[in-house]
């Protein structure tokens, strides 16, 4: 009998004893996870853009290579030619001012080997071929404007087809050096004058001017 007294009497504590520890155990647990913080919310993700991104940047051009608007064309400075093939402004001696015989010279003398090319000094029309005692043979030319005649003198010989109203342009043949007329035999060159036209155009009349400042680019062509 006392046997069983003390069985029921285990049964009791421990059933007690099992109460118990359940209900420190739930809430402990309770404790436990009120202590554990909520996890943050997610934040629900936005639809795309519907604006476009910007597509790559363009490559900077140096400012060398940046195309320029065209450029008005500039005016072409414009002068005589020297009128023997060959020969540059620095060849050319101012001679216009020396005497032949007493007189003066009144044009330019410029040396060159016999049958060198002589050329016109600009455009015009052959007004005159003339040959004379002084001169030998010579062309008178015309420029476009008619108000100035260009001669040469001493030619050698015409050069082919060359007549009377034949336009030259600037840098035509027209004859040849030579030493025609009263030029030393041994001084081939070219008897070159501009002569200011009258009202009149005579081309065997005018006043002759010096050609070296206009052939060597000290004076701007025409006057």
């Amino acid at each position: 009998m006392r046997s069983v007294v003390i069985f029921f009497a285990g049964f009791a504590a421990g059933t007690v004893f099992l109460a118990v520890l359940m209900w420190r155990t739930h809430s402990l647990q309770t404790i436990r996870a009120s202590s554990i913080p909520a996890s943050p919310a997610i934040p629900s993700l936005a639809p795309p853009s519907q604006t476009p991104l910007p597509g790559p940047l363009p490559a900077q051009i140096p400012p060398s290579e940046v195309p320029q608007p065209p450029q008005a064309p500039q005016a072409v400075k414009t002068g005589l030619l020297i009128p023997v093939a060959g020969v540059a402004a620095g060849d050319l001696r101012d001679n216009f001012l020396d005497t032949r015989d007493g007189h003066p010279h009144d044009a330019l003398d410029i040396a060159a080997p016999r049958g060198t090319p002589v050329r016109a000094a600009a455009e015009g029309n052959v007004v005159k071929l003339f040959q004379s005692k002084a001169g030998g043979l010579t062309v008178y030319q015309f420029d476009d404007t008619q108000n100035w005649c260009f001669y040469y003198a001493h030619l050698d010989h015409y050069a082919k087809g060359l007549k009377e109203g034949t336009l030259l342009r600037k840098g035509d043949v027209l004859g040849y050096v030579g030493t025609t007329g009263d030029a030393p035999p041994n001084a081939p060159h070219l008897h070159f004058t501009i002569f200011k036209l009258g009202p009149e155009k005579r081309w065997w009349q005018g006043t002759a001017i010096d050609p070296y400042p206009f052939l060597t680019g000290q004076a701007a062509w025409p006057p």
